[in-house]
């Protein structure tokens, strides 16, 4: 398999547990062609845990169903953003020198300040889900945030230097151009757009009418851009570039802040 298909196997083996099976040679190469196809992983990853949210709705309460679909979101992910989330608390809640935080990132081992920040972003992420769970609106969020979310990873292994130089996994994208991200924000615009219409067609959260969708629609690409750039920025200043780390914790920080927006435009 060549092109285009390889680089989708290479997105969703290297950003999720579902079973691609297929041998690839992940080059520098393949890594960069990849992640024009980031945001499908996304949507893939909110189609099955809303799938999953629908078993859980009718079985559960909002809370232990929030708690389980979480686990499920989690997993699909292998965790492996979640790991980026908490050796980057881990580097940047040290407050040492730019040297010294890059070498925190670095050790395998979970820190104070990784297990503090994973704890509370669970906590909060598991709160959004009940709150979307009562309000019958889950899906809303699940069919786009986790796509615009890993849409700014891709804009931002683009648009900063990577920290470590050609050294680490942010090195492995060097010289990547901002094609990709491009044509990646092509994808989530219409993943998105047709998972809200479909969820309207559907009668999935009847609460909510066509202008409320076109905000969603237009706040959650936004926000992901403007939060992102200011993080990413942030992170940059801290530490000279960014990480392979630091774009998984870009895409769990991302997740909550959507998830929040998406709960006030539709309270």
């Amino acid at each position: 398999m060549r092109g285009r298909g390889q680089a989708i196997l290479a997105a969703f083996q290297f950003l999720s547990r579902f079973p691609v099976r297929a041998q690839l040679d992940f080059t520098p190469e393949l890594l960069k062609r990849s992640t024009s196809f980031y945001p499908l992983v996304g949507a893939a990853i909110g189609l099955a845990t809303c799938l999953l949210s629908l078993i859980c709705a009718w079985a559960l309460p909002p809370l232990p169903a929030s708690v389980i679909i979480l686990a499920g979101w989690i997993y699909l992910t292998g965790g492996l953003h979640l790991d980026g989330w908490m050796d980057t608390a881990d580097g940047l809640l040290s407050y040492r020198s730019r040297e010294k935080m890059l070498e925190i990132m670095k050790d395998s081992r979970v820190g104070a300040m990784g297990v503090i920040a994973c704890v509370l972003l669970l906590m909060l992420k598991a709160a959004l889900i009940a709150s979307f769970l009562e309000k019958g609106a889950l899906p809303l969020a699940l069919l786009t945030v986790p796509l615009w979310s890993r849409w700014f990873m891709v804009h931002a292994i683009a648009g900063w230097p990577a920290a470590r130089g050609s050294e680490g996994l942010a090195g492995r994208f060097g010289g990547m151009k901002n094609y990709s991200s491009q044509i990646a924000g092509l994808w989530a615009l219409v993943l998105s757009g047709a998972a809200l219409v479909l969820l309207k067609i559907c009668g999935y959260g009847e609460g909510l009418n066509w202008l409320q969708l076109g905000i969603c629609y237009a706040a959650v690409p936004a926000a992901a851009w403007l939060i992102g750039r200011f993080a990413a920025n942030k992170i940059s200043s801290r530490l000279g570039g960014l990480t392979g780390d630091t774009y998984g914790a870009l895409n769990e920080g991302l997740e909550v802040i959507l998830m929040l927006i998406l709960v006030i435009i539709i309270r």
